[in-house]
């Protein structure tokens, strides 16, 4: 029974073309298993389409994230975004009046480190497509209308520096101009270190702006994300009427690893965290991205009554 199979397998490979048994085996034997792709013919798969949580390690599509609001689905990790997705959550159908974008940044002291800074400044405009580290926005929340400052950790840190400055400030008279609340999203790792005392400045000249604001009675709300540290929390990231943070997000002034190595000391579990600020006071409430564009609803309804 077994020969008689061999025997029409045999033939079966002789085919009607007319090939020999002898060259049908020979071909036959060629088949190889696994991927025979070479490797420079691979196609890799395009960046951009897939993220991974840093804390719970759960991959995703990053249409998935950006539906979800950039928070993680599985553990509620609230990724950095920039300005453009803020604005994006916050205002209706996404439209919007960006302001003040004729503002940059020059190198006034010509300041050089490892880079001169006039050199750092034309990359950071040709890699980010930003103005500065700042941007800011007219647009209806929910058909409340509401402007809104917002940082760019990717524009060197997030940087305080003397356009930042400029900006809040302008957006400060914009406000009182037309009555409209204001709203600053910080994200920031401190003054930018390159414009020495012109960064340094703007603590008084933003503090001193927001201090009109409130003589005019136009609601000020302060939105702490991760990270907000240095001058910006020294200065108008802690002077809203209503002081909110994401959660998770570090905010202080000086980072966990410098004052512990100052105090000589290990710091509290969760320190300068927000919930850790909340706790002890430094907060009105931590919120969720996915709840922020209705909470602020509230807040702006609460304003206006």
């Amino acid at each position: 029974m077994r020969k008689e199979r061999d025997e029409d397998f045999d033939a079966n490979l002789a085919g009607e073309d007319g090939d020999t048994e002898e060259t049908k085996r020979r071909w036959f034997k060629r088949i190889k298993k696994g991927i025979l792709t070479a490797t420079k013919d691979k196609a890799d798969a395009p960046e951009g389409l897939w993220t991974k949580c840093p804390t719970c390690k759960y991959t995703c599509t990053v249409t998935e994230l950006r539906e979800n609001k950039f928070v993680c689905p599985k553990d509620g990790y609230h990724h950095r975004i920039g300005s453009g997705e803020y604005f994006e959550i916050l205002f209706d159908e996404n439209e919007y009046t960006e302001l003040f974008t004729n503002v940059i940044s020059k190198d006034f002291l010509g300041f050089v480190d490892l880079k001169p800074y006039g050199k750092r400044l034309e990359e950071t405009y040709a890699k980010t497509n930003l103005h500065d580290s700042i941007s800011v926005a007219h647009g209806k929340i929910n058909s409340h209308d509401l402007v809104v400052a917002c940082m760019d950790f990717e524009f060197i840190g997030g940087s305080l520096g003397s356009v930042m400055g400029e900006k809040i400030s302008r957006a400060c008279d914009y406000c009182m101009e037309h009555k409209i609340p204001f709203m600053i999203i910080n994200k920031s790792g401190g003054a930018r270190m390159m414009e020495s005392a012109f960064s340094l400045m703007q603590l008084a000249k933003t503090s001193g702006k927001l201090s009109q604001l409130s003589d005019a009675k136009i609601p000020y709300i302060s939105l702490c994300t991760d990270p907000t540290f240095g001058g910006t929390t020294a200065s108008f990231a802690m002077l809203g009427d209503i002081i909110c943070g994401e959660p998770g997000a570090l905010i202080g002034f000086a980072g966990p690893r410098v004052i512990k190595e100052t105090i000589k000391k290990d710091l509290p579990e969760g320190f300068q965290r927000s919930e850790f600020l909340l706790e002890h006071g430094f907060l009105d409430f931590i919120i969720n991205r996915k709840e922020l564009k209705d909470k602020l609803t509230d807040l702006l309804v609460m304003f206006k009554n």
